[in-house]
C-alpha cells in the first residue's frame, strides 16, 4: 500500500486550511466593501443581503501569515460600524426635524403690506 509521506499530507492539510481562511477573509472583505460603497452613496439597501455572512465551520486558528489581513478587515468593520452609527443618528435627527415641520401649525402672517 502506497502511503503519502508524512510531510506531504501535512502540506496538503496546511494548504486546505490556508485556502479555507483565504475564502473566509475574501467574503468578509467583499461584504465590507459593499457596505462601504453603499454608505459612500448615501444609500443603504432596503432588504438585507439574501445570504448574510456566517462564520465557516471548522476553520481552526487563523494562520499567522493572514493575521495582518484579518486585522485590516476587522479595523475596516469597526470603522464602518462607527460610520453607520453616525449615519443612522443623522437620519433619525432629520426624520424628527421633518416630522416636527409636518405637525407644526401654519404660521400666521405678522406684517401686512398696504399700498402707501
Amino acid at each position: 500500500m502506497n502511503r503519502p509521506p508524512q510531510g506531504s499530507a501535512r502540506q496538503d492539510t496546511t494548504q486546505q486550511w490556508d485556502a479555507a481562511w483565504e475564502t473566509a477573509l475574501t467574503a468578509l472583505e467583499m461584504d465590507v466593501a459593499t457596505a462601504e460603497h453603499m454608505l459612500t452613496l448615501g444609500h443603504i439597501a432596503q432588504d438585507p443581503p439574501a445570504d448574510p455572512w456566517a462564520p465557516p465551520v471548522g476553520l481552526g486558528p487563523l494562520p499567522v501569515a493572514m493575521v495582518e489581513r484579518a486585522q485590516s478587515v476587522l479595523d475596516r468593520q469597526i470603522e464602518l460600524a462607527r460610520r453607520l452609527s453616525e449615519a443612522a443618528d443623522l437620519s433619525r435627527r432629520h426624520s424628527r426635524a421633518a416630522q416636527a415641520l409636518r405637525s407644526a401649525a401654519p404660521s400666521v402672517p405678522v406684517y401686512v403690506d398696504t399700498p402707501a
